[in-house]
């Protein structure tokens, strides 16, 4: 035999030509960027996976080079308070010497400065910066009134006035309005009294925020968990840096860590971290967390917009991730304790935040908990409370499965499945949007509601997973939402004058949610997309970052955000296992429904993989959106899936059916909606000041569009009632504002103001701003019934209450104030008295409109604390009552 020795030089030539031409095959490409097996390529930035265990990346932040050009504004009590929402002082800080930039403005009145200097490159290194506010206007109103009514109406009594802060849109300023009042960098001082508040600030200096590493190495023991080897070293190192970022969010005691910036255990974040990866890769801390947010046997709302529950309301996703540990672990006595904490909880909420005319669930957005960033400024945390959105619909509506399941599993009566169809059916009806092909965000308004066009992505994917939507609608949800370059969108549109964090920003865990509701319809092309929306980012960042700006794909220009996020490293690691290798769980089973797309083919392990009592070693070959062939050890098997009895360590084989079916999704620009009208009225006519970039308005009458104008008034309808007006502005591509402020001109019935103090004892201290001759403080350790009595015409009223709750800041906190209403001696429903700002009781509000009903004579109106109106504190649950407002409307 004659042997060519060429032969094996031209096999290694083959070889080596056929890896080069591996890495230069895209695993998804588009204008935006690129990924390949072993790099991400954007621009001019590369990444580079070296080896499964090192990555390096020159991504240098958009923002890590400072325009001289700075937007800001002053804010009293850290409120956006001194010019119309989206309006700022604008100036040019690029320096003409080594002296400050001095700039001088005065409170209330929009300045354009030094706008002839410079206004391209990089501001110099380490800038300063005078800022210098004449606010004296402010302090005379103090003096001869005893309070300043801002510019949107609210009056800010002297002795609430807590400091003058200044927010912006470049380091070191930010527009977290709700927290500059703790920075001593944003605080305006005036230490000689004449009025003028100034600080110095330096701008352009080393912002950690804006720089990532330009390397990874693997730092820590990760043998202990699957081990993924993959045909491309850029998966395989991702792969691998989640699990070492996933060791170093370990805590000491037994939790998981939320983010490096992020301390302690969310309940939202642990919960949805443990649905994605982290139930069944550690569910034992997974369970430990858990147990850190139950008190009381009542699941803890985190802390949310007004004081937490119940005007964030999604705490039942602790449900969610206590199922996912059981049908994981199979462990009986974790089930029994899950069952009863959330069936507690779920009883408090049914008498709580249950909306009677809807049968949905009131309260705000699933993790979406920033109110400016997802909801028009004009609502106030009550009104967020009585909205009815998506997402928390949408999550509530698998609890109940989720509760339903555990009873029957334990062998319980079901009182839980019947509620959920029924919440269900109610979604369906309620937030369905026909004309889009996919759901609306929430329903808003005040004594009528409308929905909001938008699309909420967590929501939207919620749908899809929990089988909420029929099946025509999960592919037209999935082909009809808007995805943006870099990836889904919170919500889209977005909105303007907000700077990205909620809005204009992508969530990887929202990401991942949106991919497995894909994967679960087959949809290949959408989930190739959302793999590429998840590597991209962590890859180039080198850790899996909380969020990054929709617009440019960068991690720097978001309101807050930090490394390693534990729900980000989860839905790295669930892209993996749950679509790559299909892994999913039963009460008694291991099943795999894989979905691998074409530019992803290749050979797949996933090693040391534990499920009960047994090790699997799982090898999984080629592409498509199906199984062909599924072994275990050696023997083919009809059924994909392991029992969950099986032991020992077994060898499981995938071959894949090479078939792709999946339709089109809809990938486009990112687009802004304009901006939310403020409406006025005026004897028989409304008007509104007019909307940059709006092509048009929608006038709405008591919840629904009834004209289309291109003016900014409109004249009032006659008719009977009390004729609720808003307003909608609308783009040259159609796309919708939020509703304006709503209006009430020319009610046919008078409002009656009942004063609590005529009916029961007034308080002893004094705070400014009340009605009539003061105001009664209602406390949980008195337990004494607040009533009143009113005579009235039998008909339907719209009850709300004129309160203070300065227990806490508007953001934060777990204070909000609840108690039972009773009409004539019956349970009518909850009223929410939302905290208003930390030791602000001058502030006054509104609570949500109750609608009870009235009989002819006398009445009486009783507030009771039950015990389902234990809020998050537990003990401080108060409030100052001034009144009760009822207005007939039938």
């Amino acid at each position: 035999m004659r042997i060519n020795k060429l032969l094996p030089v031209i096999c290694i030539y083959s070889l080596l030509s056929f890896a080069c031409n591996q890495n230069d095959r895209p695993l998804f490409m588009s204008d935006a960027y690129t990924v390949y097996h072993d790099r991400v390529e954007q621009g001019s930035f590369t990444a580079e996976a070296l080896s499964s265990g090192h990555m390096v990346s020159d991504y240098v932040s958009l923002n890590a080079e400072i325009h001289p050009v700075i937007e800001y504004k002053f804010s009293i009590n850290g409120r956006d308070d001194e010019l119309a929402f989206g309006v700022n002082h604008r100036a040019n800080i690029f320096p003409d010497d080594e002296d400050a930039v001095v700039l001088d403005m005065t409170f209330g009145k929009r300045s354009d400065l030094r706008s002839g200097k410079p206004s391209s490159g990089s501001l110099p290194a380490n800038t300063k910066v005078r800022f210098r506010v004449d606010f004296r206007e402010v302090i005379e109103a103090f003096r001869e009134k005893g309070y300043y009514d801002d510019i949107l109406g609210n009056r800010i009594f002297e002795g609430d006035f807590r400091g003058l802060y200044i927010a912006g849109d470049t380091y070191p300023l930010s527009w977290d309005f709700e927290n500059i009042s703790g920075n001593p960098q944003l605080t305006m001082e005036d230490p000689d009294g004449d009025g003028i508040y100034e600080k110095e600030l330096i701008f352009n200096v080393y912002d950690p925020s804006a720089h990532t590493s330009s390397g990874w190495t693997l730092s820590n023991d990760i043998t202990g968990y699957p081990q993924l080897k993959s045909p491309c070293v850029l998966l395989d190192a991702l792969y691998n840096m989640a699990l070492d970022e996933m060791v170093m969010l370990m805590e000491e005691d037994g939790t998981f860590r939320t983010g490096k910036e992020w301390a302690g255990v969310w309940t939202r974040d642990l919960s949805y971290s443990a649905l994605l990866a982290m139930a069944y890769l550690d569910p034992g801390r997974c369970m430990t967390g858990l147990m850190r947010k139950v008190d009381g046997e009542r699941i803890i709302q985190d802390t949310g917009t007004g004081g937490a529950w119940p005007v964030s309301s999604d705490r039942v996703v602790w449900s969610l991730a206590a199922w996912e540990i059981y049908k994981y672990t199979g462990d009986r006595e974790w089930l029994k304790q899950a069952f009863e904490i959330t069936r507690h909880s779920v009883e408090d909420d049914s008498r709580t935040i249950v909306d009677k005319a809807t049968g949905l669930m009131r309260g705000e957005s699933s993790f979406l908990d920033w109110r400016k960033q997802t909801y028009p400024l004009w609502m106030e945390p009550s009104d967020i409370y009585c909205s009815l959105n998506l997402g928390t619909n949408a999550a509530y509506c698998q609890a109940l499965k989720v509760l339903g399941m555990m009873a029957i599993e334990l062998g319980v009566e079901d009182e839980w499945s019947a509620r959920a169809e029924s919440l269900r059916d109610s979604i369906n009806s309620h937030l369905w949007q026909e004309d889009k092909g996919y759901y609306g965000q929430y329903l808003y308004g005040r004594y009528y509601r409308s929905l909001s066009p938008r699309a909420e992505a967590l929501g939207e994917s919620f749908t899809v997973l929990f089988d909420i939507a029929t099946q025509d609608r999960k592919l037209r949800v999935l082909q009809n939402t808007p995805a943006t370059p870099y990836g889904v969108t919170c919500i889209y549109p977005q909105i303007p004058g907000i700077p990205p964090y909620h809005n204009n920003a992508v969530w990887p865990f929202v990401q991942a949610f949106w991919t497995l509701a894909n994967a679960a319809e087959k949809q290949s092309g959408a989930v190739e997309y959302g793999f590429a929306s998840i590597i991209r980012p962590a890859a180039l960042f080198l850790t899996n970052k909380e969020n990054f700006v929709a617009g440019n794909g960068d991690f720097a220009g978001t309101e807050i955000n930090s490394d390693r996020q534990l729900w980000s490293v989860a839905a790295m690691l669930a892209i993996q296992h749950r679509i790559i290798f299909g892994i999913s769980f039963g009460t008694d089973y291991l099943k795999f429904d894989p979905l691998i797309p074409r530019s992803f083919r290749g050979s797949y392990t996933l090693t040391n993989f534990a499920y009960r009592k047994g090790i699997y070693n799982i090898s999984i070959d080629g592409w498509g959106d199906g199984i062909s062939s599924f072994r275990i050890d050696g023997e083919e098997s009809a059924e994909h899936l392991i029992p969950a009895g099986m032991q020992g360590t077994h060898d499981i084989k995938i071959i894949m059916n090479r078939k792709e079916e999946g339709g089109s999704f809809t990938v486009t620009a990112d687009h802004t909606a304009p901006g939310t009208p403020t409406l006025y009225a005026a004897g028989n006519s409304i008007s509104w000041s007019p909307v940059e970039k709006a092509a048009g308005y929608h006038v709405f009458r008591d919840g629904k569009n009834i004209a289309t104008t291109m003016d900014t008034t409109a004249d009032v309808q006659e008719g009977k009632g009390n004729p609720e007006y808003q307003v909608m502005a609308f783009d040259d591509s159609g796309a919708e504002s939020f509703l304006s402020n709503p209006v009430y001109p020319a009610p046919e019935h008078p409002v009656i103001i009942i004063e609590a103090e005529d009916f029961n004892p007034a308080s002893g201290s004094k705070v400014e701003g009340y009605s009539g001759s003061g105001y009664i403080r209602v406390a949980a350790e008195n337990k004494k019934e607040t009533v009143v009595h009113v005579n009235a015409m039998a008909g339907t009223y719209a009850l709300r209450m004129r309160y203070a709750n300065g227990t806490g800041p508007v953001n934060t906190d777990n204070n909000c104030g609840i108690r039972s209403l009773y009409v004539n001696g019956s349970f009518s429903g909850s009223m929410v008295f939302p905290q208003r700002g930390k030791d602000q009781w001058s502030d006054w509000g509104e609570t949500n409109v109750e609608w009870v009903t009235l009989k002819d004579g006398d009445n009486t109106l009783a507030l009771r604390y039950d015990d389902f109106n234990r809020n998050m504190d537990g003990k401080i649950n108060e409030f100052l009552l001034d009144y009760i407002s009822l207005q007939r409307f039938r």
